[in-house]
C-alpha cells in the first residue's frame, strides 16, 4: 500500500497535480461536474505534456547515438532517472519516507512562511529524496536521522527552489499565480543573472525580425523542424548510410530517417506546449481553493516546460547553446582533473531550453545565448565534481544531471565528510 501511494500516486506527476486540482475544486465547493471536468483536464494536460516529453526524449536518444558514433566520443553521460532507480534498489524505504515527509514539510513551510509554493513536480521530488537517502545513509547516519534530515532538506528545497526564480518567472508568465518547480533552479538563476549582465539593450529573441521571404520562420514549429533537420542530416551523413540503416532506422533510407526524426522532435515540442496550456488553464483556477482555504496565497510550482509557451524561440536557442557548452566542457573537464562528461541531450534540451527562457527575459537575445551557455557549463562541471562522490557510494556508473542535484549533493557530501 505504501509503495502504491508513494511511487504510483505521489511519484506520478499527472496524478499528483490532478490530486491538488481535485482538492482545490472541492475546497471551493464547485459543482460535481466542474470537479470531475477540472480534475480530468488537469491530468489529461499533464499526460499530453509527458507524452510530448517522451517523444522528444526518444528522438534525442537517437541523436545522441548518432553523435557518439560519428565522433567516437566516450565518457560518462549524466542520467538523473537512472541514478534515482539505482538508489531506490538499496535505499527504497528511506527514499519513500523522505519523499512523503518532505512533501508534508513543503506544505507546512508554505503555510507558515512567506514562501508560498507547493512543489508539484513529483518525479523530481522522488529523485531528490533518493539522492538524499543515499548520501545520508552512506554518511553513517542512523535510519531516523537519515529520514529526518533528508525530509527537512527536501521540504526546504521545495519552497526555496521556486522562490529564487519567482521574480523572473513572474516576468516570463506575466502573472504571480504560477511558479517553476524543478530542481534545475540554480542553473536557471545563473542564466537569468548572466543575461542581466550581458544583455543590456538586447531585444527579446521572440522579436527577431526576418525578411518577408523567411516569414515562415516566425512559426516556432517550423523553425525547430528546420534547425533539427540540419543537425540530423549532418549527423547521418557523418555516421554513414550503413550504420544508420542497419542500427537505427530498421532499413529506412537514412536521409528520410533524419527528416522524420527532426519533424518528430518538433511535433514533441508542439505537444508539450499544448499540454502546458491545458494544465495552466485548469490548475490556476483550481488552486484558488488551496490558496484561499488551506495555504493562503499558495502558488503551484510546476515542471520546467511550463515556461516554454512564453518564449518558444528561446527554447530552441537555449537548448543549442547549452549543448554547445556541454561539448566545450568535454575538453575543459579533463584539464581540471575531472572525468569527461558527455553532454546528455535530455537535460541539455529541457534544462537548457528553460535556461534560455530565463536568460531571454533578463537579457534578450544575448541573455538567451550566453545565459544558456553558462547553464550548460554548470550542468557539465557539477556532475563531474559529484561523480567521484557517487563512486564512493557504489554508484559510479553515471551521475545526477540537473543543477540542484549537483549543488545539494556536493555541499551535503562535504558537510558529512567534515563530521566523519
Amino acid at each position: 500500500m505504501l509503495h502504491f501511494i508513494i511511487y504510483d500516486v505521489l511519484g506520478t506527476p499527472a496524478i499528483l497535480v490532478g490530486l491538488f486540482s481535485l482538492i482545490g475544486l472541492l475546497l471551493q465547493e464547485k459543482a460535481v461536474s466542474e470537479v470531475i471536468s477540472g480534475t480530468l483536464k488537469t491530468i489529461m494536460g499533464f499526460v499530453i505534456l509527458t507524452s510530448g516529453a517522451g517523444i522528444i526524449a526518444n528522438t534525442l536518444t537517437i541523436f545522441s547515438q548518432l553523435f557518439e558514433y560519428s565522433f567516437h566520443i566516450q565518457g560518462v553521460v549524466p542520467n538523473t532517472d537512472a541514478m534515482a532507480a539505482l538508489a531506490q534498489k538499496n535505499y527504497g524505504t528511506a527514499t519513500a519516507m523522505i519523499m512523503v515527509l518532505g512533501m508534508l514539510i513543503n506544505i507546512v513551510l508554505a503555510r507558515l512562511t512567506p514562501l508560498k509554493y507547493i512543489f508539484l513536480t513529483g518525479h523530481h521530488t522522488l529523485y531528490m529524496a533518493a539522492m538524499l537517502a543515499v548520501i545520508l545513509s552512506v554518511g553513517g547516519l542512523s535510519g531516523f536521522w537519515v529520514v529526518a534530515i533528508g525530509a527537512i532538506i527536501l521540504g526546504a528545497m521545495m519552497v526555496i527552489s521556486p522562490a529564487i526564480l519567482q521574480p523572473f518567472t513572474r516576468k516570463i508568465t506575466n502573472t504571480d499565480d504560477l511558479a517553476l518547480g524543478h530542481f534545475g533552479s540554480t542553473g536557471y538563476l545563473i542564466s537569468a543573472l548572466v543575461g542581466k549582465v550581458v544583455g543590456k539593450g538586447s531585444p527579446s529573441i521572440e522579436e527577431v525580425k526576418v525578411p518577408k521571404s523567411l516569414n515562415f520562420l516566425r512559426d516556432s514549429s517550423v523553425a525547430i523542424s528546420l534547425t533539427m533537420m540540419i543537425l540530423f542530416l549532418v549527423l547521418v551523413s557523418v555516421a554513414g548510410k550503413s550504420f544508420v540503416e542497419e542500427t537505427l532506422s530498421a532499413g529506412q533510407n537514412y536521409i528520410i530517417f533524419a527528416i522524420i526524426q527532426s519533424l518528430t522532435f518538433a511535433a514533441g515540442v508542439y505537444i508539450i506546449l499544448a499540454g502546458v496550456r491545458m494544465v495552466i488553464a485548469e490548475i490556476v483556477p483550481a488552486f484558488k481553493g488551496i490558496a484561499d482555504k488551506l495555504v493562503k496565497d499558495a502558488k503551484p510550482a510546476l515542471d520546467c516546460p511550463t515556461v516554454f509557451p512564453f518564449a518558444p524561440n528561446a527554447v530552441i536557442v537555449g537548448f543549442l547553446s547549452s549543448f554547445v557548452a556541454g561539448l566545450v566542457s568535454m575538453f575543459l573537464c579533463p584539464m581540471f582533473g575531472l572525468s569527461v562528461i558527455v553532454p546528455g541531450l535530455v537535460p541539455h534540451f529541457f534544462c537548457g531550453a528553460t535556461a534560455g527562457v530565463y536568460g531571454n527575459i533578463t537579457g534578450g537575445r544575448r541573455g538567451a545565448v550566453v545565459g544558456a551557455f553558462a547553464h550548460g557549463l554548470l550542468i557539465s562541471f557539477l556532475p563531474a565534481i559529484l561523480l567521484p562522490m557517487m563512486g564512493d557510494m557504489g554508484l559510479g556508473s553515471t551521475t545526477f544531471g540537473d543543477a540542484d542535484f549537483g549543488v545539494v549533493g556536493i555541499i551535503l557530501s562535504h558537510i558529512i565528510a567534515i563530521f566523519n
